[in-house]
């Protein structure tokens, strides 16, 4: 019969055979394992590292840095002014249009970014003849270049464009998309919309194939309107890819420049001149590369803080 030594027994108590195999799966060889293992992760981990380093640390250290210089991107020295930069931005009227702007832009882009996503969405999850080829096509304007398509957008709404000619003939008028600076914000914010429309369909339809079937028929069992299964089941599942969407649209915004280069050139007025058309304008064009820095980082603080707020009060059950 075999015996099991007792674990209490002291060690030169115990049999040779029971200490050296207890030896060989001892805590002398965890750490051995550990560093194997780190050592296996870092190995698949380092081309992504490095990547990282390159594209995004070393820019936003570089850019930080260049915040705190007067530099015209031209001449080889730099001279550090400190904090000077940002106060001057504070007391800028460009820059003070330029966020209000991009702000009315954000919330315009994410609100409609999510009606409109959720709305192809569903439209496209239901069970249609021909419906792989409307699910194609709602993503080409996503593939479209964003110059060719603003190129498109301007001919459209122009002054004596082809939407215009629909409104007049219904006798709604000809209104100045491009020449009046709120309808200007109002046609870039559709134009990025749609732009985006493709790829938020395809988020929300992907999160409501997710939704088990179940609980949509076990709510209709019970009674559940068709509103009350959208309001109580749908929304609160899609919370993370709303929350997803959101964060995108705010990014997609302050990162903003093709489109405004084509459309508008951030005008009539400065109406449409968003943080990422103010940064190339004052960086490239009036030669201020430190302070154009010091514009595309307060522009990174507002995102930062806005996805901050975004992923505490509105995303926390999103993991």
């Amino acid at each position: 019969m075999t015996t099991v030594a007792d674990p209490t027994t002291p060690t030169q108590d115990r049999p040779a055979g029971l200490v050296r195999a207890g030896s060989a799966t001892g805590p002398t060889h965890r750490p051995r394992r550990a560093w194997g293992e780190a050592a296996t992760a870092a190995v698949f981990l380092a081309p992504a590292l490095v990547v990282i380093g390159l594209f995004v640390l070393y820019p936003l250290i570089s850019t930080g840095l260049m915040s705190l210089t007067s530099w015209d991107g031209i001449s080889p020295e730099r001279t550090f002014v400190g904090l000077a930069n940002y106060v001057k931005a504070v007391h800028d009227p460009a820059f003070r249009n330029s966020m209000l702007v991009t702000v009315l832009y954000a919330a315009g882009v994410c609100v409609l970014s999510v009606g409109t996503g959720l709305g192809a969405a569903s439209l496209l999850n239901a069970a249609f003849h021909g419906r792989s080829v409307y699910r194609t096509a709602s993503f080409l304007p996503v593939v479209t270049s964003s110059i060719a398509a603003a190129a498109v957008w301007r001919y459209l709404f122009d002054q004596s464009g082809p939407v215009n000619a629909a409104l007049s003939s219904v006798g709604l008028g000809s209104p100045n998309w491009l020449g009046n600076p709120h309808l200007a914000l109002v046609s870039l914010t559709l134009l990025t919309v749609w732009k985006q429309l493709g790829l938020n369909t395809v988020l929300y339809l992907t999160a409501l194939q997710t939704i088990p079937t179940h609980v949509y028929e076990a709510a209709q069992l019970d009674g559940a309107t068709g509103w009350q299964r959208l309001r109580r089941i749908t929304f609160p599942l899609l919370r993370p890819m709303t929350f997803f969407v959101v964060v995108q649209g705010l990014v997609t915004t302050f990162q903003s420049f093709d489109l405004v280069y084509q459309l508008t050139q951030g005008g009539p007025l400065g109406g449409t001149e968003v943080v990422g058309f103010l940064v190339y304008r004052t960086a490239f064009i009036t030669g201020q590369f430190g302070y154009g820095a010091t514009i595309a980082y307060a522009g990174f603080a507002i995102v930062f803080v806005f996805t901050w707020l975004q992923w505490r009060y509105g995303g926390r059950d999103n993991t």
